[in-house]
């Protein structure tokens, strides 16, 4: 019995090593798909955008304790208002190429940091009042750059990872104003090795 004991602890500590823990040198692959809770610095009484943050993202494990990541994120941001009846939604949509550091200070558990440039594939306000709406264009800079910093877990016994970022804007959305994105980004992805 003691045998049969010994040999499942191993097989459960050999799994949870493996999928806690990529070898050095190796490359992994994780699509992705989560949320953005995102507002524009600089306006006073905004509510944020709910959106939708799907893509992918490369890693490369350098050493045990550090890797970087690359990869290709759609990002809804922008923010919204309702002034007096008048619900207005500016959409802001981005693919961002996140570049990460990543730290694990255990097993599983990374602190990253990184730089972000966006390219923004739609930019319009949505305004509604009542039953009528109307959208029109706005006219956002075509490149967005960000400093993106979180903390990411991967799941001990199946190769799942939490992801949890802020998205720290450092370039104005528009000319003439000084408002930059600022995007909380919660997502839920697949790690797998190439």
């Amino acid at each position: 019995m003691k045998k049969l004991l010994c040999a499942a602890l191993m097989l459960f500590a050999a799994s949870t090593a493996t999928f806690a823990q990529h070898e050095v040198g190796s490359f992994t692959l994780q699509p992705k798909v989560g949320m953005n809770v995102a507002t524009l610095t600089n306006e006073d009484g905004s509510d944020p955008r709910i959106g939708l943050a799907a893509g992918a993202e490369l890693e490369y494990q350098a050493t045990d304790l550090f890797s970087i990541s690359a990869g290709a994120l759609y990002s809804q941001q922008g923010c919204k208002y309702d002034v007096q009846g008048v619900k207005t939604t500016y959409k802001l949509d981005y693919i961002n190429v996140p570049i990460m550091a990543n730290v694990y200070v255990v097993k599983g558990l990374a602190v990253k940091l990184g730089v972000q440039p966006g390219f923004n594939v739609n930019s319009s306000v949505k305004a509604k009042v009542g039953s009528k709406s109307g959208e029109a264009d706005v006219d956002a800079k075509s490149v967005d750059f960000s400093i993106p910093v979180g903390l990411s877990y991967e799941l001990p016994t199946v190769p799942l990872v939490i992801d949890a970022r802020y998205n720290w804007g450092v370039t104005k959305v528009v000319d003439g104003a000084d408002d930059k994105n600022s995007v909380f980004q919660f997502t839920l992805g697949y790690k797998f090795s190439l």
